[in-house]
């Protein structure tokens, strides 16, 4: 899964992603679910948007039980009734710095699990791939909110954790947003990112706690 990201250079965002507007969010190197966050869509033309991340199904009955799908795995993605609409007309970009994996580990005959940091070696904004719904309550006030896709792990990941989210290559994005890209398409970005292109390293158990939100929380832990 992926339940943990940083994205920091928000000044980046309008350039990176071509986006018509500005938004207003606090740089964070400790985005955790549940958050208002920024988000990319294609609205001729792209347009950034802060929506909560937890997916709400449009025909959910309860808002709050909606913010527990903060994934979306790609192998349900054409099934699961949550994503079968959004996949085909509501994708969305979610940028990231980097993102958080937990690793089992054993340390002194006890199982204890390692955050690491991962990200890529030479594109220090990615996008991530994703979905949103829009949810409507009684008297028409909207929630807007999205997941992240994942995938199975690649061969650096695996290392670490059985699944990684999706990132997009930086000439696949338009292609991702557009809603007249073919599915057939859309479905074949839903793979691992090369390994090569990739890296990690542990970092504090500091991360562990979404209040702690600072530099610190993605610098190298020597010691873990």
């Amino acid at each position: 899964m992926c339940g943990r990201i940083a994205f920091y250079q928000i000044e980046d965002l309008k350039k990176r992603f071509k986006t018509v507007n500005s938004l207003s969010f606090n740089p964070s190197y400790n985005v955790s679910p549940g958050v208002l966050f920024p988000v990319i869509t294609k609205n001729s033309p792209n347009k950034g948007e802060l929506m909560k991340w937890g997916l709400v199904p449009s025909w959910s009955k309860d808002p709050k039980t909606g913010y527990k799908i903060i994934n979306a795995r790609e192998e349900d993605i054409e099934n699961k009734p949550a994503f079968r609409k959004p996949i085909q007309s509501q994708r969305c970009i979610v940028p990231a710095n980097g993102f958080f994996e937990w690793k089992r580990l054993k340390l002194e005959n006890k199982e204890e699990k390692i955050p690491f940091y991962i990200k890529l070696k030479n594109e220090p904004i990615v996008g991530l791939a994703g979905i949103y719904d829009i949810w409507k309550d009684a008297e028409g006030k909207e929630i807007k909110s999205f997941a992240i896709i994942t995938t199975k792990a690649n061969e650096m990941m695996q290392e670490i954790h059985e699944r990684m989210p999706v990132i997009l290559k930086v000439d696949d994005e338009e292609k991702w947003l557009d809603k007249e890209t073919d599915f057939s398409e859309i479905l074949k970005l839903l793979t691992p990112y090369e390994s090569e292109e990739m890296e990690s390293y542990p970092v504090s158990l500091l991360v562990n706690n979404p209040q702690n939100n600072n530099k610190e929380i993605i610098k190298v832990f020597t010691n873990p």
